[in-house]
C-alpha cells in the first residue's frame, strides 16, 4: 500500500488502498467511522510506522466526504497519538502506537456540523436562527453597493476597524484604538496567523487543558511545542505554567469547554507573570460578550495591552459563515502579522467586515445582543430548574452559551454520549477536548444550536441522559 520514490522511500499511502468503508446510514458520525478504521488499520498493521497519510482533502476527494470529516478525524487521530503532524511535510503514522488507553469518540463541535436528525446540543454554535432576516438582508444589499476593491486593505477596513473598537468599548470594556484592531477570518484564522507570525521551531507554547484543539493544531503545525496548564473552577491556573513559554493560549471569559470564568486575581496574576517571564498571554474572548448574573471582570487586554494579544470572532453572536474577526495586538505583534500577511498574501474577507458594518451603524448588532443576552439567560435557567431538581451537578452555566455536567470516569462519559445518540441527542464529552491522556470527564451541553421549542421538547430526555445513576 505504502507509495515509493525511486530511492524507495515512502512518500505516502495511496487513497484506494486504504482499509476504510464509511456506512452512511449508520447512526456513528462519519468522522468516528474514519477515525476508528485508521486506528484499526494502524494497530493492525495494515499502516506502519513513519506513513506519510493523505492530506486530509486528498482524503475526503477521495472517500467523497467533507474535509471536515476528514480533519476532524485527524484531530482525534494525533490527540491519541497515532499520527503526528511534521510541519511542511504532513501527516505521519507514528512510529509505534501509542499506550492503549481508551478510546473516546470524536462529536460534533464548534467546527463540525450536526449529523443527521440528532438534536444539535453541543458548545460553540450560534442562535442563527435569532437574527432579524430583514436587517440581515439590508446589510448585506448595502454592503454590495459598496464598490469592488482593486486592493484589499490588509489590516481590514478601516470602517470595520472603527466599528469593532466601538463594540469592544460598548460591550467589553476594551478601549482600543482602531489602528491597533486587525480584521481577522475569525478565531482560529488569527491563531494560524500568530504562530505563523511569531513562533520559531521548537518554541513552548502553553495551552489549556483541557481546552481548543484547533489552536494547539494551529500552533504544533508552526513546529511549536505545545505544553499543558492546568484548568480548575477559577479558570487558568498561573503558577502551572512551566518556565520558558514564548505564548501562553487561554479563554478567560468562559473557558472552553469546562466554562469556568477566570478569576480576577489569577488575571491579575497572569499578566504579571506575562510581564516578568517575557512572554505573550493569547486571549480568546470566547462567549465573552455573555454572561448572567456576575459582575464583568476586566479583559486581559485592558489590564495588560502590552503583553495581550485579545481575539474575537462574529462566530457565536452572529453566524461562522460572515467569517469576519478581530485581533487587538501589541505594537510588535501588529507589524510581525501584518508582515506575514504581505508574505503570503493572505487577506481577510471584506465582505463580513461590511455586513457587520452595516449592521453596527444601523444598531441591528446591539440589538440583536440584547436579544441574544435575553434568548439564551431563559434557555440557561430552564435547562440549570430542570437538571438540579433531578440532582444533576451543573457547572459554567454564569456565562457563555453551554454548561457542564461532570461525571466521574471517562468510561461513563462515552455511555452517556452514547445513550443520548440512542435518544436522538448530539451532545459534547470533554475527553476529546484533551491534547493529552484525559484527566476529567464530563459532558458539555449547548444551548443555543436549536430553537427554543425543540429544547424545551428534548428537556425531558436530555434530564434522563444525565441523570445520576443509582447505586
Amino acid at each position: 500500500m505504502p507509495l515509493f520514490d525511486m530511492g524507495g522511500h515512502v512518500v505516502g499511502v495511496d487513497t484506494t488502498l486504504l482499509p476504510v468503508t464509511l456506512d452512511r446510514e449508520s447512526g456513528v458520525p462519519l468522522a468516528v467511522q474514519l477515525a476508528d478504521a485508521l486506528r484499526e488499520a494502524a494497530s493492525g498493521g495494515h499502516l506502519r510506522g513513519g506513513d506519510r497519510l493523505p492530506s486530509t482533502r486528498a482524503l475526503a476527494a477521495g472517500l467523497g466526504v467533507s474535509r471536515t470529516v476528514t480533519s476532524a478525524a485527524y484531530e482525534q487521530l494525533h490527540a491519541e497519538g497515532w499520527i503526528v503532524g511534521r510541519h511542511g511535510s504532513g501527516t505521519f503514522v507514528t512510529t509505534s502506537p501509542p499506550t492503549p488507553v481508551s478510546h473516546h469518540r470524536a462529536v460534533a463541535g464548534p467546527d463540525q456540523p450536526p449529523q443527521g436528525d440528532l438534536v444539535p446540543l453541543m458548545p460553540g454554535m450560534p442562535w442563527a436562527d435569532g437574527l432579524d432576516r430583514a436587517a440581515w438582508r439590508r446589510a448585506w444589499r448595502a454592503a454590495a453597493d459598496s464598490p469592488p476593491l482593486v486592493v484589499s486593505e490588509r489590516a481590514g477596513l478601516v470602517e470595520y476597524r472603527a466599528a469593532i473598537a466601538e463594540h469592544l468599548l460598548r460591550h467589553r470594556g476594551l478601549d482600543a484604538a482602531p489602528n491597533s484592531v486587525l480584521a481577522t477570518a475569525g478565531t482560529t484564522a488569527a491563531v494560524v496567523e500568530l504562530a505563523a507570525a511569531l513562533l520559531d521551531p521548537g518554541d513552548l507554547v502553553g495551552v489549556e487543558e483541557p481546552g481548543y484543539q484547533r489552536a494547539v493544531e494551529a500552533f504544533r503545525r508552526a513546529g511549536a511545542r505545545v505544553v499543558p496548564v492546568e484548568v480548575d473552577e477559577q479558570g487558568l491556573r498561573p503558577d502551572s505554567i512551566p518556565a520558558g513559554v514564548k505564548a501562553v493560549y487561554c479563554s478567560p471569559a468562559h473557558q472552553y469547554p469546562l466554562g469556568s470564568r477566570m478569576s480576577a486575581s489569577r488575571r491579575v496574576e497572569l499578566v504579571e507573570r506575562a510581564r516578568a517571564d517575557g512572554f505573550l498571554v493569547v486571549e480568546d474572548d470566547y462567549d465573552g460578550e455573555l454572561r448572567y448574573d456576575v459582575a464583568p471582570l476586566p479583559v486581559l487586554a485592558a489590564l495588560a495591552p502590552d503583553v495581550v494579544v485579545h481575539l474575537g470572532t462574529t462566530s457565536k453572536i452572529l453566524t461562522p459563515t460572515l467569517g469576519a474577526g478581530w485581533m487587538v495586538a501589541p505594537p510588535g505583534v501588529t507589524a510581525a502579522v501584518l508582515a506575514y500577511r504581505d508574505d503570503a498574501g493572505t487577506r481577510a474577507s471584506p465582505a463580513g467586515q461590511r455586513v457587520f458594518v452595516e449592521l453596527a451603524r444601523h444598531g441591528d448588532l446591539g440589538r440583536h445582543l440584547r436579544r441574544l443576552r435575553r434568548e439564551l439567560s431563559e434557555r440557561r435557567s430552564m435547562l440549570v430548574t430542570a437538571l438540579r431538581a433531578a440532582n444533576v451537578p451543573v457547572l459554567g452555566d454564569d456565562a457563555g452559551a453551554h454548561l457542564v455536567v461532570p461525571l466521574e470516569s471517562e468510561g461513563e462519559e462515552r455511555r452517556r454520549l452514547a445513550l443520548g445518540r440512542e435518544r436522538g441527542l448530539l451532545l459534547d464529552g470533554l475527553a476529546r477536548h484533551f491534547a493529552g491522556t484525559p484527566t476529567t470527564a464530563g459532558i458539555a451541553v449547548g444551548y443555543a444550536g436549536c430553537s427554543r421549542e425543540t429544547l424545551h421538547d428534548v428537556l425531558g430526555v436530555l434530564v434522563d441522559v444525565l441523570r445520576p445513576t443509582r447505586r
